[in-house]
């Protein structure tokens, strides 16, 4: 009962910023409130015991992926910050085709079978994904690590403009 609480508390909660973070005319709020959002998935994730996830969802998304999205928006940001997210001409289309996402995906819930399972989770999850990532992965994971290297690097040089040689 518990745990049934805590999760629809923390489900409310990261629905609500969600909405507060799509409705919001501040920008910078709406970033904030993405942080919010971000760290109740991560919260959803240690609830359904994948602590790996819950870790990689705060360090990467609500770290990481927010911090450039915030710089991005303060290196960029001209004017007023308060009018900088305007409201959407279509909005009411929008709710409309988000109501029916929303019927299509009770329905679907509603009639799918969930089979159940009488096996254990595992005690830990990040033992099992540390040994693959750093054994059989590790070229892809090292190609990863490059690649945002690269893009952090051009977002750099983009955001402070190339100076013209003369």
């Amino acid at each position: 009962m518990a745990m049934a609480a805590m999760f629809y508390l923390i489900a409310f909660i990261t629905l609500g910023s969600a909405l507060m973070m799509v409705i919001n005319k501040n920008i910078f709020h709406s970033a904030l409130l993405m942080l919010v959002s971000f760290v109740g998935v991560a919260a959803v994730y240690i609830l359904l015991h994948a602590d790996f996830l819950a870790a990689v969802q705060v360090l990467v998304y609500a770290g990481a992926i927010t911090v450039f999205i915030i710089f991005g928006i303060m290196f960029t940001m001209k004017g007023d910050p308060k009018k900088t997210n305007p409201f959407s001409k279509n909005a009411i289309p929008a709710a409309v085709l988000l109501l029916l996402f929303i019927v299509i995906n009770a329905v679907t819930v509603v009639i799918t079978v969930w089979p159940l399972s009488n096996l254990n989770p595992p005690e830990t999850t990040v033992r099992a994904i540390a040994d693959l990532m750093l054994s059989k992965y590790v070229v892809g994971f090292e190609v990863t690590a490059v690649l945002l290297l690269t893009a952090m690097v051009g977002a750099i040089v983009i955001v402070k403009g190339v100076k013209k040689s003369s």
